[in-house]
């Protein structure tokens, strides 16, 4: 069972993930952040994980605080459900486009929390959703999944495709480093034997 169920709370939000890894990529997702769960829903249906979000914040002042709760808890999720990591691929990567876009995601399971996030966005916000919250998800979700995460958008002229890039490429680079590996079964992915 490779699952995670968080709650956190705190005097600006309340969030509440929870994540299957072997699920078939159903979501359901209330951030009160309407682009930022049509990017949740990459992840989930990319990455064939089941995954329900629900988070209420102050957005009366901005989303900040929300998308960066709700990317620490996804990551506490992430690393109950990955648990010891025995048997697992350890390291994911993909290139995903989107028309113009195209973004590389590489991932390793470290235990290290690690982010490179290389990105240059056409604008500043997609509808009202301002494209700096997409760092400040992802590194919420690497500092409490501990994982190393390289984010390399690579070209793209529409804001909106490349963070959906960066997203589905997230998902499915996760997927991949999740996966059982059949020739490591029972055993930690690393010659010190822990991770």
């Amino acid at each position: 069972m490779r699952q995670g169920d968080i709650t956190r709370n705190t005097l600006e939000t309340q969030v509440r993930v929870r994540l299957d890894l072997d699920g078939t990529g159903k979501s359901q997702l209330s951030s009160g952040v309407g682009f930022f769960d049509h990017m949740l829903e990459q992840i989930a249906r990319h990455g064939l994980m089941d995954l329900e979000v629900s988070a209420s914040g102050d957005l009366h002042i901005d989303a900040h605080h929300t998308v960066e709760d709700v990317g620490i808890t996804l990551g506490q999720a992430l690393a109950q459900a990955i648990g010891d990591k025995k048997g697992l691929r350890r390291y994911g990567h993909v290139y995903v486009p989107l028309d113009e876009a195209l973004t590389r995601v590489v991932v390793d399971l470290s235990g290290r929390p690690g982010l490179a996030f290389n990105a240059t966005f056409a604008r500043a916000t997609i509808g009202e959703f301002d494209v700096d919250l997409v760092r400040e998800f992802f590194q919420g979700l690497v500092n409490h999944a501990g994982i190393t995460l390289h984010i390399d958008n690579l070209s793209g002229d529409n804001a909106h495709h490349q963070a959906e890039t960066i997203f589905k490429a997230f998902g499915r680079a996760l997927r991949m480093a999740a996966e059982p590996d059949a020739r490591t079964a029972g055993s930690i992915p690393s010659t010190k034997g822990s991770l």
